[in-house]
């Protein structure tokens, strides 16, 4: 990844959802520590985001482990309740989108910094990449076009200044799916 400048300010944008499923996809999960620190290497990390939607009236959610290990080991979280409703053919489906609160993120940090990395594929954000362009920032995107069908969509890609391919940064930032395991929290850690 030589995408990088060593004096360079990056801010990390994480998609909870789309990060989950792009690496599901994969057959890996992303261990956040290590994704952290192999990201502190290569700039000056000035903040990582991690959006996620949490069901409200859930007794427990399988995100919560995941969530609070974020929260007191360098991630700033962002979560939002999520909604379920029932579909047209009466499944049930959960509705929680951070797309805003991603995109006004984006525009606020892109004030302050060099070089911004969404771990996200979706098409969406292809106008707050452009609107922090024409700032001067840098933005890379983290997504897999390895999967079938690909997690990113190709006008993403194309505006993006680099395309980070997510299965190249398995041996980084990736482990094995464990059973009974979140990614980047363990029981046992603290």
């Amino acid at each position: 990844m030589s995408l990088f400048y060593p004096n360079e300010k990056i801010a990390l944008f994480i998609d909870g959802a789309n990060l989950y499923s792009a690496a599901k996809a994969l057959g890996f999960d992303v261990d956040y520590r290590k994704l952290l620190e192999e990201f502190r290497k290569r700039g000056r990390l000035i903040r990582a985001y991690y959006y996620t939607a949490l069901l409200e009236d859930a007794e427990y959610s399988p995100l919560r482990p995941l969530i609070d290990w974020l929260d007191y080991n360098g991630y700033t979280l962002v979560t939002k309740a999520a909604r379920e409703y029932t579909d047209a053919s009466g499944r049930r489906r959960i509705k929680g989108d951070m797309d805003v609160e991603i995109a006004v993120d984006i525009m606020e940090i892109g004030a302050v910094a060099d070089h911004i990395i969404l771990f996200s594929g979706d098409g969406d954000f292809k106008r707050v990449v452009q609107a922090v362009q024409r700032r001067g920032v840098r933005v890379s995107v983290v997504s897999t076009m390895r999967s079938n069908p690909p997690m990113v969509a190709d006008d993403l890609r194309r505006y993006a200044d680099n395309f980070i391919e997510l299965a190249d940064l398995v041996n980084l930032v990736g482990r094995p799916p464990r059973q009974g395991d979140v990614g980047g929290y363990d029981d046992d850690e603290e």
